[in-house]
């Protein structure tokens, strides 16, 4: 499996569409919640993936510090293949990544309640869970995490 590791800017057409068709089948279609899933973040960020011959495996994107919250944060955390590792894999890619790319000594991640495990195997610590309403879905928790290296 190759690590990708790209700014917006260095992106082609067809990886951009394949990002953007990921995304928006998980974020927006299996998880029936109708946001603005492409973004103005989106150019600020440096994309990674994991592709294997089947295409992109696991995918994140990670925001400069002051994008969204004063530090370096990883969002859109996506893995396709699930229960096979690719999500922890791809979240210490972008540690190691906000590390390299912005000196990150925090890192936020802003995550679905139900992603807990995850980033709490990864080393992040809970901070707070913040409420947002969807006009689609209703009520939705987030988690507020903090990494720090």
């Amino acid at each position: 499996m190759e690590l990708i590791v790209k700014h917006f800017s260095q992106l082609t057409r067809d990886e951009l569409f394949e990002i953007y068709k990921l995304r928006v089948a998980v974020f927006i279609v299996e998880q029936q919640c109708a946001y603005p899933e492409v973004d103005e973040y989106d150019p600020a960020a440096y994309h990674l993936w994991l592709r294997d011959e089947e295409g992109i495996q696991a995918y994140l994107r990670l925001l400069p510090p002051h994008a969204t919250f004063d530090t370096a944060s990883i969002g859109r955390v996506i893995a396709v293949k699930r229960r096979q590792g690719l999500g922890g894999r791809i979240v210490a890619e972008g540690i190691r990544a906000a590390q390299e790319k912005f000196g990150a000594d925090t890192i936020t991640i802003e995550a679905q309640t139900y992603a807990r495990g995850l980033y709490e195997r990864a080393g992040f610590v809970y901070i707070e869970t913040k409420q947002i309403w969807y006009e689609s879905t209703g009520l939705a928790n987030f988690l507020l995490y903090e990494y720090a290296v």
